[in-house]
């Protein structure tokens, strides 16, 4: 059965038609060279037994790579009078005649590979011309090529940072304090990743690369199982950040099977859609029975409207830091805070705000009747052992005159 191309390989194999008819020639192909092999990526055959698709050989030995090297002319009309040619295994099998090749060059001017095309008899008629079109058709590939080569190197280079990563067990794993904003004492602390500095990349354009690589799923289970490990290393809630499309996994309900539940808070972005609520409810449904909180993180700076929140039916409200941000000197943000702790307690949810700065952002987030805070001003993330067990006493007594 043959194999189903791709779009961008059906556009090249008619480039590859348009060679092979053009120069009367049994085969065309564009191929990858890597440094050490040729391999053909798409083929245009009258021969199809005889040479087919991702098929490889040598490069060194190739007809291509002594073209390239200048030890063949880039128009060959009679194979016979070149020993070069003549000491080429192709010239034997599949005892090729007659060739033209070009170079594949992108828009960096990096080589790709090469634009050929065969024959199996001389063909004295073959001239620069055909050279020149074999150019220009060559260079229509390149263009369809490219946008695949650059993604494929991306994914190389997310690949190459994220192997080892994985292999030494995932992102390492800090805490940041969560307070009660009447008390100042600690009531638990959110985990967050962190990955190597040199990488000069946040972690969440860490994820989404993974997510757009199809290693998002591995990389949010790595970083569940690192802020679980540290549950019995402190007190009060852990709070945990899933997306909505790792919570469906099969691998999530097992990780949350060995979980104290009871001191487990799950948070969803609101920036992530959720394709099928029915089958998040029911994947939580268990483990929300049996003690498990959900938290609605984000909100105010995410996709959806509060449907989002009325749907998934959270425990908590996460507030985004920026609608906390500067409230207490912008009386827009703070009404619109004041409707999210309205809408909040009304249905039975407690509010938190998030990347709190200030005593006056505390005070003021506090006078507005949010329950929860975390942010700098409580505390940095850290390691564990870093977790005190009060805010700055000044958020706590600093009552309104």
């Amino acid at each position: 059965m043959a194999r189903q191309r791709t779009e961008a390989e059906q556009q090249i194999a008619e480039l590859l038609r348009t060679a092979r008819k053009s120069l009367h020639m049994s085969v065309a192909f564009l191929s990858r060279l890597d440094g050490t092999t040729q391999h053909l990526e798409v083929v245009d055959t009258r021969v199809p037994l005889l040479v087919q698709e991702k098929n490889k050989q040598v490069q060194e030995t190739s007809f291509c790579q002594a073209i390239l090297d200048g030890r063949l002319p880039a128009v060959i009309d009679d194979v016979t009078r070149h020993p070069v040619a003549m000491s080429l295994p192709s010239a034997r099998i599949p005892r090729i005649r007659s060739y033209v090749s070009t170079p594949v060059t992108l828009s960096d001017g990096s080589l790709y590979g090469t634009f050929c095309a065969f024959g199996f008899t001389s063909d004295k008629e073959l001239s620069g011309r055909d050279e020149a079109l074999m150019k220009v058709l060559a260079s229509a590939a390149s263009v369809i090529i490219e946008p695949e080569v650059r993604a494929q190197q991306r994914r190389d280079d997310i690949d190459g940072r994220l192997d080892p990563l994985v292999a030494a067990g995932g992102p390492s794993v800090v805490l940041q304090p969560i307070v009660d904003l009447a008390t100042g004492a600690r009531v638990g602390a959110e985990a967050l990743s962190r990955f190597p500095r040199e990488w000069g990349k946040g972690p969440d354009v860490v994820f989404e690369e993974a997510h757009s690589i199809g290693r998002g799923h591995e990389m949010e289970l790595l970083a569940l199982r690192g802020a679980a490990a540290l549950l019995d290393r402190v007190s009060g809630y852990v709070a945990m950040n899933v997306s909505p499309q790792t919570l469906l996994t099969p691998a999530f309900p097992a990780l949350l099977a060995d979980l104290p539940l009871d001191r487990v808070l799950l948070e969803l972005s609101e920036h992530d859609p959720v394709e099928d609520y029915d089958a998040l409810t029911t994947t939580l449904m268990p483990f929300r029975a049996a003690g498990l909180r959900l938290a609605i993180d984000d909100v105010g700076a995410g996709f959806s409207s509060l449907r989002h929140i009325v749907v998934t039916d959270p425990d908590v409200i996460k507030m985004d830091r920026s609608i906390v941000s500067g409230l207490h000197v912008d009386p827009v943000l703070s009404k619109l805070v004041e409707a999210l702790v309205v809408f909040g307690h009304g249905c039975g949810v407690k509010v938190v705000a998030e990347g709190i700065e200030t005593a006056d952002e505390a005070t003021r987030l506090r006078d507005l009747g949010v329950d929860l805070g975390q942010g700098w001003y409580f505390g940095r993330p850290g390691p564990p052992e870093a977790l005190t067990s009060v805010a700055p006493s000044r958020t706590a007594v600093r009552q309104p005159a």
